[in-house]
């Protein structure tokens, strides 16, 4: 696509002055949204606010292949999601940041908007690293919260805002694995070689796990760069867009694999191991194609896509062998 258009100052200025009730003095994108533009927005008393913007510029995923079967798990953006989740998440007890305005196409934007309160905390995944005394207290806390959240069950699995998919967890994770195989065989030729052995590892995973009746609520991406502090030191959820019911094993298969050595606190009771293995190997040919496919793009990070993508091969290729 052409020269993405950024929000700017004269763009904001007449929506914080109506929410907040002072002028902009500073406006600064986030790193890291690959679905939508966050903003931290300078006042100017020095007091922050963060501004969420869904616009096309500000998503740097392609789109799908015509033909694309819809999954719950596919890529999850705009404010009705972000409502719908932000109040799923309240009903048990999970802290989203506060919202003090959204509204859809927001005529000087042009998109769907929120503006929430800033967290000046930053991430968990910083904390972790800063300082390990602070970041137990707020795991042990976001291990609450995920056990709240298992334990709110839905019949159907799906996004929060309409979670009416008749299918079975396994049969979605393992047809959209078989996907991500092909797509990303294409690209890396060490997987091309040894697809027939990664496909047959996948299905031998897959066999056997029985068919469930309900499903946990998850975030659906939940790393430690998901989770923010508030100035209480207690721990946030953001990007919750993908927010879904699901096998709650999807969940901690992934961030088992992000938290590492920090992620004991956050296990739940009850979670299959032989779905955890099948999950978490389907993660990481999900974690070498999608990444790929955003390094294909204008991404502005795709150094860091390309190392993902490259770890995640390494994983596949060891575990078959």
């Amino acid at each position: 696509m052409g020269e993405r258009q950024r929000v700017t100052r004269a763009d904001v200025a007449g929506l914080v002055g109506d929410v907040c009730g002072r002028g902009v003095a500073d406006l600064e994108r986030l790193s890291g949204g690959s679905k939508k533009g966050v903003y931290r927005v300078r006042l100017d008393d020095g007091d922050t606010v963060v501004l969420y913007v869904w616009a096309d510029d500000e998503n740097y995923w392609p789109a799908m292949p015509p033909g694309e079967p819809a999954t719950p798990l596919g890529d999850a953006s705009g404010l009705d999601q972000f409502e719908a989740a932000t109040a799923e998440l309240r009903a048990v007890g999970a802290r989203t940041p506060e919202v003090l305005f959204s509204q859809r196409a927001h005529g000087e934007l042009g998109a769907d908007v929120a503006l929430v309160a800033d967290l000046p905390g930053g991430t968990l995944e910083r904390l972790i690293d800063r300082d390990p005394g602070a970041a137990a207290k707020a795991l042990a806390e976001l291990g609450e919260m995920l056990t709240a959240m298992a334990k709110r069950r839905n019949p159907r699995l799906g996004k929060v805002i309409d979670p009416t998919d008749a299918r079975d967890a396994v049969d979605v994770v393992r047809d959209r694995a078989l996907r991500h195989l092909a797509a990303a065989a294409n690209r890396v030729p060490a997987l091309a070689a040894a697809r027939e052995r990664i496909e047959q590892h996948l299905l031998s995973l897959a066999a056997g796990l029985a068919p469930r009746t309900d499903y946990g609520l998850i975030h659906g991406e939940l790393g430690p760069d998901h989770v923010l502090i508030d100035r209480a030191g207690r721990p946030v959820l953001v990007d919750i867009e993908g927010l879904l019911f699901f096998d709650v094993e999807w969940e901690h298969a992934f961030t088992r694999m992000r938290f590492g050595d920090a992620y004991p606190p956050l296990r739940v009771s009850g979670l299959d191991g032989d779905r955890l293995r099948f999950y978490t190997f389907a993660q990481s040919l999900s974690l070498v194609e999608g990444p790929l496919r955003l390094a294909g793009g204008d991404f502005p990070d795709r150094e860091f896509m390309i190392s993902i993508a490259t770890h995640h091969t390494e994983q596949v290729l060891r575990a078959i062998m």
